[in-house]
């Protein structure tokens, strides 16, 4: 594996939140994912990223791109597209550099090529302490 950016730039940011809100991923009326443990991903230089777990993307819709790159901060990205479509509409890093290695088995859709919907997060209720 080549080394990660992370050597020249150890001041680089890739934050990742997890996130209990459904995330829906549809293309012209079809669900091509839907989620409840999403990661969002806030890279230095980079808009927000929601990241899909694979066991959440209806794959059955989808097909491996012949397309590749290398971010030199989260490692070789590996692409889907739709079965219909030559365009890759999605991404992944199957062996993530070990500072992001939590995107490993995540997949994130492009926004421009997707809808991408963040709806409410189930919330936690707690009752407060009782005051002394």
């Amino acid at each position: 594996m080549e080394p990660s950016g992370y050597v020249d730039r150890p001041d680089y940011r890739v934050d990742v939140h997890r996130k209990r809100n459904l995330v829906r991923v549809t293309h012209e009326g079809v669900t091509l994912a839907e989620t409840t443990a999403a990661l969002l991903v806030d890279e230095q230089d980079h808009g927000f990223v929601l990241y899909i777990p694979r066991a959440d993307v209806r794959f059955e819709h989808l097909a491996p791109s012949d397309h590749t790159s290398r971010c030199p901060f989260k490692g070789r990205a590996k692409y889907w597209r739709r079965r219909e479509d030559d365009d890759p509409v999605a991404w992944e890093y199957p062996e993530p550099y070990t500072e992001v290695a939590v995107l490993r088995d995540h997949i994130a859709f492009y926004q421009d090529r997707a809808v991408v919907q963040i709806g409410t997060a189930d919330p936690v209720t707690s009752t407060p302490a009782p005051r002394p």
